[in-house]
């Protein structure tokens, strides 16, 4: 059975479909493990800001500087993510495209590479030699 230029084979989607799930694996991972290592260092700071009141008294000021760290790091989190998930979708695109022109070209064939390429169609584009 052949397939033409718009059907995937088989073979072709069931690699495709082990890369997205490989992929949404290690993207829930990564959500996973960042989120609770941000949880961890939250707890910490808490810890940290309780052991200062409870030896200063003095819980307006370092409530201050408790919120902007506490600030600080959640917005670092959620912008790395944010980052790496963008990054990953726009690098996965990447490998579709690059694997509908891979697969289009071998549909194409060199006997016809130079009516799809248009060689010597367009001035100043190189000629093949005969």
């Amino acid at each position: 059975m052949s397939s033409t230029p718009t059907e995937t084979p088989a073979d072709l989607d069931a690699m495709m479909v082990a890369d997205y799930r490989v992929a949404a694996e290690a993207d829930a991972a990564r959500w996973r493990y960042g989120f609770l290592v941000v949880l961890a260092g939250l707890v910490v700071i808490l810890i940290g800001f309780a052991v200062a009141v409870i030896s200063t008294g003095d819980a307006g000021m370092l409530f201050a500087g408790l919120s902007g760290v506490v600030g600080t790091i959640i917005g670092a989190y959620f912008g790395v993510q944010a980052g790496q998930s963008g990054k990953d979708k726009a690098e996965a695109e990447l490998r579709r495209a690059n694997d509908r022109a891979t697969r289009m070209a071998a549909y194409v064939g060199p006997q016809n590479i130079d009516h799809v390429m248009g060689v010597g169609r367009h001035v100043g584009w190189p000629t093949r030699p005969s």
